[in-house]
């Protein structure tokens, strides 16, 4: 599967743009359009191509066969999106991203809660990790604008969460069977069982509403769940320019070194375009901007550009996943299709749980992404007791996901791979991660409360272990980690420890913005999206009213 686009389409620079964004995700796609209704001239280069809409079900179907790779659904692997993981731990990076227009969103589960308040102060309440310097409510109104503009469902009401100003946009979904049962085992052990806010049509928003497929990571076929084409194309209805398949080599600045003048992109056909602009937005996501940004080093930035604080590529996080699986012996627990993958949420392990123990957030299953058969491979059933345990399995699956916070550490990084080098000859990012003791308790924590939780019922747990925390790094049904690529360019005030300042605006180049989870200073638990649209938003209110 692939673009449909010809190779005769323009890809030449846009004369006289105001803003050029790179990157076609989440964060380069809601700030593009928000300023471009607001009358600015944007582009938007994009490493990937404007997939086919068409093509949804191909690629669900390639979701649920066994045999391909989760990069293999949305076309993403080879030279093009070569990598290197040197660390401590595997970080499979193309499992979790998609190069094209919407990014990463085309795949993802749709979740979107906010951080807690807490998380903005790590360390002045707990002695830990490291202060935004930014509060909770500072970004409370463009939270409440990111719900608005992608479609957010949950329950104002539920208990464990920040607070709000307003009630969501859309109602919740109705409750499945599966969260039936986690709340009846919930009352039993005092654990809360709660909404989960998710982006996911019920049919009030400008897109098709959920058709409960239950697919949505990695695929909605119906497109009832956002995903950030949605802005782009909004974006181009207000005269923003697309142009796809152009991977910016690297930023050139001017000869005082004060501003970006350019970036210098690749097109399909071998040939080398310079787009200009008053403003530049890194929007490549949290793997790709640190690459960019070293990749564009100068005599004047020998260390790479918006470096002067050595620390693009350092305090890079992400959310070591865990999960459990059990069996519900004569319990129907998914009769008939139903709706979106997750609608429920167990928070209260995030922020009323000791900070010593890590932070977690659960998410129980509607439906279970690995197959019957492969849970029962992992109990080391073959031949007709395979077949067996699956049958007497199917239809009676109950699980838990769930994410846990890594703390920022300088050692945890994205560098580049001189020693390999993409399509176009440039190094590849080198991702170095270890989790860390605090993910560890995290992953513990929700391991012993999920498991906790379907024992309650009578159930049989066959699966429940965490990822990217131990030294094996096996495969296993849920997936390996490299789930919410946070940090590599962050956030501060002071110019000799981080990157961007508030509004996200480079402390070394007056006319670089960064917008991606990259900026994040501490990443929760919580899935990053929202914040990084809300972020977005800021940023783009920023350059509106001071740079254009």
């Amino acid at each position: 599967m692939s673009d449909t686009q010809s190779d005769n389409t323009d890809r030449t620079p846009v004369d006289g743009a105001d803003v050029c964004v790179v990157g076609a995700g989440p964060a380069g796609a809601i700030l593009s359009h928000s300023l471009a209704k607001r009358g600015h001239d944007v582009v938007i280069l994009e490493a990937g191509p404007r997939f086919d809409k068409e093509e949804r079900v191909d690629r669900m179907k390639t979701q649920l066969r066994p045999e391909p790779g989760d990069n293999e659904i949305w076309d993403m692997g080879g030279e093009r999106d070569a990598y290197s993981a040197s660390g401590a731990h595997s970080w499979p990076v193309n499992q979790r991203r998609v190069k094209g227009v919407g990014g990463t969103s085309l795949h993802w589960g749709a979740l979107v809660p906010r951080l807690f308040e807490k998380d903005f102060e790590m360390q002045s309440r707990y002695g830990i990790g490291r202060d935004w310097p930014i509060s909770y409510d500072d970004l409370r109104p463009y939270y409440a604008r990111a719900e608005q503009e992608i479609g957010v469902t949950g329950d104002e009401d539920a208990p464990y969460q920040p607070p709000r100003e307003e009630p969501f946009p859309m109602d919740p979904f109705q409750k499945s069977r599966p969260r039936e049962l986690f709340e009846e085992a919930g009352e039993a052990l005092d654990i809360t069982v709660q909404e989960m806010p998710t982006a996911i049509n019920r049919g009030e928003y400008d897109r098709n509403a959920c058709q409960g497929y239950g697919t949505c990571q990695f695929v909605c076929p119906s497109g009832g769940k956002y995903s950030a084409d949605i802005h782009v194309d909004k974006a181009e209805t207000e005269g923003a320019t697309v142009i796809d398949r152009v991977p910016v080599q690297r930023l050139e600045h001017g000869p005082d070194g004060e501003e970006i003048t350019e970036a210098v992109y690749k097109t399909p056909d071998g040939e080398t375009h310079r787009q200009t602009a008053d403003v530049f937005v890194a929007a490549a996501g949290a793997y790709e901007t640190p690459r960019l940004l070293l990749l564009s080093d100068s005599s004047q930035y020998p260390d790479g550009l918006a470096n002067s604080s050595g620390t693009v590529g350092k305090y890079f996080m992400g959310h070591p996943p865990a999960g459990v699986i059990g069996f519900l012996p004569g319990e129907e627990t998914i009769p008939g299709a139903f709706g979106p993958q997750v609608t429920t949420a167990i928070h209260q392990f995030y922020d009323d749980n000791p900070p010593e123990n890590g932070c977690v957030n659960m998410f129980p299953l509607n439906t279970i992404s690995a197959s019957p058969a492969t849970i029962a491979m992992r109990q080391d059933a073959i031949g007709d007791e395979l077949l067996e345990t699956v049958g007497n399995q199917y239809g009676s699956t109950i699980g838990v996901n769930m994410s846990t916070e890594m703390l920022p550490r300088e050692d945890n990084r994205i560098t580049l791979d001189r020693s390999t080098t993409d399509n176009h000859g440039n190094p590849v990012p080198d991702v170095q991660v270890e989790p860390g003791d605090y993910a560890r308790k995290g992953q513990e924590t929700g391991l012993e409360a999920a498991r906790s939780l379907i024992e309650e019922l009578g159930g049989n747990v066959v699966y429940a272990d965490g990822t990217m925390t131990t030294e094996h790094d096996e495969l296993t049904p849920l997936g390996k980690g490299g789930y919410h690529p946070m940090g590599g360019t962050r956030m501060g005030t002071d110019p000799q420890e981080s990157v961007v300042d508030p509004n996200l605006q480079t402390h070394d180049l007056e006319n670089l913005y960064i917008s991606s989870g990259g900026v994040f200073v501490t990443g929760g638990a919580s899935n990053p999206t929202l914040t990084i649209m809300a972020l977005s938003l800021k940023a783009a209110d920023h350059i509106h009213e001071t740079a254009l």
